[in-house]
């Protein structure tokens, strides 16, 4: 079954296809994930300094429940199908960047 298409309660697999660095005084990293065909998203913001110790780094996939899933616009979908294509043949789930 496309996890994609399980209902929302449910948990899903999705891999980092976006990270920007926010523009004001609070100094936090958006990370984006996607879901394999683009569709659902989600999203992360992080402290920058949050990015010492054991834990530094961002996850190249992340499961999280399918009701924090937001709906990709059409304008991003592709995009994040095709960065979701590409970290999933690069990186491993467990994997930080």
């Amino acid at each position: 079954m496309d996890i994609t298409n399980r209902p929302e309660a449910e948990r899903v697999r999705v891999r980092l296809v976006e990270r920007t660095y926010s523009d004001d005084e609070q100094n936090l990293i958006i990370s984006t994930y996607a879901t394999p065909d683009g569709r659902r998203y989600y999203r992360q913001e992080r402290a920058l300094t949050t990015f010492s110790g054991a834990e530094s780094g961002t996850p190249v996939a992340r499961t999280v429940e399918g009701s924090n899933l937001g709906r990709t616009g059409d304008e991003d979908r592709e995009r994040y199908a095709a960065e979701a294509a590409r970290m999933a043949a690069r990186y491993d789930p467990d994997d930080r960047l």
